[in-house]
C-alpha cells in the first residue's frame, strides 16, 4: 500500500476538484410537529468550464447578464418593444379617428 509523502497543497487540491468536478447535495427542512415549513433543496456543482461542458452544462453562454453579445440583444429588443408600443399607440388613435370620422362621412 502506497502512501504520500508529503501533503497535497492548496493549489493540487483545487486543480484536482476542478479537473473531475465535485458535488455537494443537500436538503433543508423546517418543521412543526408533522407540517412542513420550509423546504430547500440545494445542489452545488464545483468543476472546470471545460468538464462543466463535457457534462452538457453551459447556462452561462445563453445567460443574458452573463454574455456581452446578449447583453446587447437585450438592448436591441427593449428597444424594438419601445417601437412596437409606440406603434400600437398610433394604431389606436388611427382607429379611434377613423371610427368617429366615418359617421359623419356617411349621413342617414
Amino acid at each position: 500500500m502506497a502512501t504520500a509523502t508529503q501533503g497535497s497543497t492548496l493549489v493540487d487540491v483545487l486543480e484536482r476538484v476542478l479537473d473531475k468536478g465535485i458535488v455537494i447535495a443537500g436538503d433543508i427542512s423546517v418543521s412543526v410537529g408533522s407540517t412542513e415549513l420550509l423546504s430547500i433543496r440545494i445542489r452545488l456543482l464545483i468543476a472546470s468550464v471545460d468538464k462543466a461542458k463535457e457534462m452538457g452544462i453551459n447556462w452561462w453562454e445563453s445567460n443574458p447578464h452573463l454574455s456581452s453579445q446578449s447583453q446587447s440583444l437585450l438592448e436591441a429588443n427593449q428597444a424594438l418593444q419601445a417601437r412596437i408600443e409606440s406603434l400600437e399607440t398610433e394604431l389606436k388613435a388611427l382607429r379611434s379617428a377613423d371610427s368617429v370620422s366615418t359617421p359623419e362621412d356617411n349621413p342617414t
